[in-house]
């Protein structure tokens, strides 16, 4: 009978990927506070446009850490 181990190296790969999404879920809405408190400056639309992209970021880190998680316990 086989049994089954959580495969550690993948564990810590997927706990790192979620780190990285926990800092992208704080930089990206503080990113787009500071913009719209300045909206007459003309750092405001790529300001704006970087905060965005890094809440986008943050989901995809998110869902791809988790699924590295299940991976190395369930695989």
């Amino acid at each position: 009978m086989e049994t089954k181990h959580t495969d550690k190296k993948l564990l810590v790969s997927g706990i790192k990927t979620m780190f990285l999404s926990l800092i992208c879920m704080f930089l990206g809405p503080t990113g787009i506070y500071i913009a719209f408190g300045n909206q007459e400056k003309s750092f405001y639309y790529p300001l704006l446009i970087v905060s965005v992209l890094v809440m986008g970021f943050a989901i995809y880190f998110a869902f791809k850490g988790i699924s590295t998680i299940l991976d190395s316990m369930f695989k």
